[in-house]
């Protein structure tokens, strides 16, 4: 008999992928678990894995194809005794729709038949775990997505459970007529684009966002930093400005614990995190890209410059898994190498703030009798105004500002 493999449910809140790279070919032998595809789901590839025993018959898609949950992407043979070269295709098997059985005598002593004629129905893994949860058998549902997909909506409408909310639909102004004007050319968004304009939508109109600036003297730092370079790149890292800000930072939340919160408005609660997870934004061909170091206040500079490096290879390699993308509690992103002064970035919701880093540039200030030049790093700091107040802001950044003018600072109170 044939089968379709479908796309998974992957859980959260991926609905859809555009496929890397394809892991099977037609006469694979799939076992569950077994690797099928790349997909690359918003701003992460992950690996798909076979939920069928069997031989690959037909694959459906082709890499670079983008599909949706549900969407058949292999037929499969399960009987691996059948010749799948010698064998013309077969249809997919027709989807019987059982009805409920009707009410029995009470006194029947005839035993319920098994429905082991029936065909097996498709399930989304999150229809089959919701399932399990409400105790509902799936021979009795008939499903609603394609192909008679069963889906999480249509278990818990047959067992009278709270159905998901739906999305919040978004209503879009029309845009003009472009060719009146003159020629034009429509281009799909990427996946990671499309992933980043809703996601940066969603958190303008979501924070209520402050922004300010302030200016750091690192000029000791850079020529201390400078001797230590060799040696964490002998490591594998880069001793960069964005690694010593990622220990500054992560001290700085442990001194002013309100910037690594959330705000849940729905529970009138804030979530105050009990680890500190820095994410620094990459700026790769594919758009931008935020992997998380985790536990940054545990670790020394050389670690965080060797781990920063090892993320930002695998975000332009397109290796990043989902789980190096979750959990942020506070971002860093750094316009150095490109150019301007201050900058005014975008909180990445549901964390509270985010740093902003610019070029550095060198200027003269008078010291006691005379101009001395000195080299200054343009901050930028924006935070939830919802959970931080104006002095805070300020007083936090100027403590960045300090640990990094002032080493020893950063050792005796970071």
């Amino acid at each position: 008999m044939r089968v379709e493999f479908t796309l998974p449910d992957l859980g959260e809140n991926i609905d859809s992928g555009e496929i890397v790279k394809l892991l099977v070919k037609v006469g694979d032998v799939l076992e569950p678990e077994k690797p099928v595809m790349e997909l690359e789901t918003g701003k992460a590839v992950v690996e798909v894995p076979s939920d069928v025993k069997g031989r690959v018959a037909a694959i459906l898609v082709e890499e670079g194809d983008k599909i949706t949950v549900g969407q058949a992407v292999l037929s499969v043979e399960t009987d691996l005794n059948v010749d799948i070269t010698a064998a013309k295709p077969a249809p997919p098997p027709e989807l019987v729709v059982p009805v409920k059985p009707a009410p029995v005598a009470e006194k029947t002593e005839q035993p319920a038949q098994e429905p082991s004629s029936i065909v097996a129905f498709p399930a989304a893994p999150a229809a089959k775990r919701v399932a399990r949860e409400l105790g509902v058998d799936l021979v009795h549902i008939a499903g609603s997505g394609p192909g008679g997909l069963i889906t999480e909506e249509d278990v818990r409408t047959f067992a009278g459970a709270k159905p998901r909310a739906e999305a919040t639909v978004t209503i879009y102004e029309p845009l003009p007529d472009f060719s009146r004007f003159g020629k034009s050319e429509r281009k799909p968004m990427s996946s990671v684009r499309l992933a980043t304009a809703q996601h940066l939508a969603h958190a303008w109109n979501t924070v209520p966002q402050v922004t300010q600036y302030d200016d750091a003297d690192v000029t000791q730092l850079d020529i201390v930093r400078k001797p230590y370079a060799e040696k964490v790149a002998a490591m594998g890292g880069k001793l960069t400005v964005t690694s010593v800000l990622l220990k500054v930072v992560a001290s700085a939340l442990k001194q002013f614990p309100q910037f690594n919160t959330s705000v849940d408005m729905a529970a009138r609660e804030i979530i105050q995190k009990q680890y500190i997870h820095v994410g620094v934004a990459v700026n790769t061909e594919r758009g931008l890209l935020v992997p998380v170091i985790r536990d940054a206040n545990q670790k020394n500079i050389l670690e965080l410059a060797v781990e920063l490096s090892a993320l930002t290879k695998k975000a332009h390699a397109r290796e990043l898994k989902p789980a190096d993308l979750e959990g942020g509690t506070f971002s860093i992103t750094n316009l150095g190498t490109v150019g301007g002064t201050h900058f005014t970035p975008i909180v990445n919701w549901p964390e509270v703030a985010i740093l902003g880093i610019s070029r550095s540039r060198k200027q003269a200030v008078w010291v006691e009798d005379h101009f001395e030049p000195r080299l200054f790093l343009p901050l930028s700091l924006s935070y939830d105004h919802r959970v931080i107040d104006g002095a805070d802001g300020a007083k936090f950044l100027r403590w960045i500002c300090e640990a990094l003018e002032q080493p020893f600072f950063l050792a005796l109170e970071g």
